[in-house]
């Protein structure tokens, strides 16, 4: 049997625990890996008072590439990685300056991994078909075998950085619940949500730099979290459009998308309010995450630290909008 840890986050009005798992048996035959399997456990979430796809939707990093040996697979499938991020992840592309080569190219790895995924739920020609394409992606996780070269250089990736591949299953659990209409219920639901598309990439970029230390992971959980929760909060009408409302109907109630896009006048006010009580959890998180900095190479810190900033600022600047703007990017204005 495995033994397990639980590793507590310091939230006086938040549970989150992550259970972090031991070397024991794995399900995906003899590797014996588990360093990341979690169980979130969430409650008292009315507020974010305490210290929650992916790279597609998160994080975006970018530079030439230097390779050293970090693996026959990085020197061949890098530089088609490297042409997806530079085609598609250009936002925080200088985090990645002040990685090592071999950071540097398991990262743009990691990033085309991600938005492989993404891109199969985005850009699939049905709901069905992406679903059914998601979970033969899941499969091919847990059975440790893919005909698909991206999947093959993922696999690899996961086994030279002793990933855990539950953890990128609960990406792709994340994203496809994203195929259904999206109806948050509440804070603990979207902070589930979260964890899934973003904090799952921050535990997977801790292993991508060589970062082992336990201690580690619920930060760069929180981070992950943190940038998501800032991407909802600018994103609500370009989601509502996708039949998506994250705002917790907890906190602006049971509006359906269409009423996201035309608000009346008491429904922006609290739209409004229900994004800067987002806005100030992100924030939360966002600390826990700058704190984890220290764990991760004296070489990555400042890139992950821009990363995390530049993001934050995308709420401040929502903020000295009254998180509407006229921006279609965070929410309009009200009929």
């Amino acid at each position: 049997s495995m033994m397990a840890r639980a590793v507590v986050l310091s939230k006086p009005r938040m549970q989150f625990s992550y259970t972090q798992a031991g070397r024991g048996g794995h399900t995906r035959g003899q590797r014996g890996r588990r360093w990341g399997a979690r169980r979130v456990v969430f409650g008292q979430s009315d507020g974010c008072a305490g210290p929650k796809c992916g790279f597609g939707r998160s994080f975006g990093m970018n530079r030439p590439l230097a390779f050293d040996n970090d693996g026959l697979a990085a020197k061949a499938n890098a530089p088609s990685a490297d042409s997806v991020l530079a085609a598609k992840g250009r936002s925080f592309h200088w985090a990645r300056h002040g990685l090592s080569a071999v950071h540097a190219a398991r990262a743009t790895r990691l990033y085309r991994l991600c938005r492989h995924i993404d891109d199969l739920a985005d850009e699939s020609p049905s709901r069905a078909w992406a679903q059914q394409a998601l979970s033969e992606v899941a499969a091919s996780i847990r059975a440790d075998q893919s005909d698909d070269p991206i999947l093959q250089d993922g696999l690899t990736l996961m086994r030279e950085c002793d990933m855990d591949p539950a953890v990128f299953l609960d990406l792709i659990a994340g994203v496809q619940s994203d195929l259904q209409p999206v109806r948050m219920p509440d804070l603990d639901a979207l902070l589930r949500y979260c964890y899934q598309v973003a904090g799952t990439v921050g535990l997977m970029m801790c292993k991508v730099l060589d970062t082992d230390a336990r201690a580690a992971f619920p930060h760069a959980i929180d981070l992950g979290m943190a940038m998501q929760l800032t991407n909802i909060c600018r994103d609500i009408a370009a989601d509502a459009k996708l039949d998506r409302r994250y705002l917790p109907a907890s906190m602006v109630g049971h509006l359906s998308p269409a009423q996201l896009l035309r608000p009346t006048a008491a429904e922006s006010v609290a739209l409004q309010a229900c994004v800067a009580r987002l806005l100030d959890c992100a924030d939360t998180y966002y600390q826990s995450g700058e704190l984890g900095l220290s764990y991760l190479p004296v070489r990555a810190r400042a890139g992950m630290l821009v990363a995390a900033r530049v993001y934050r600022a995308i709420g401040t600047q929502l903020r000295a909008q009254d998180g509407a703007a006229g921006s279609t990017r965070a929410m309009v204005s009200p009929r």
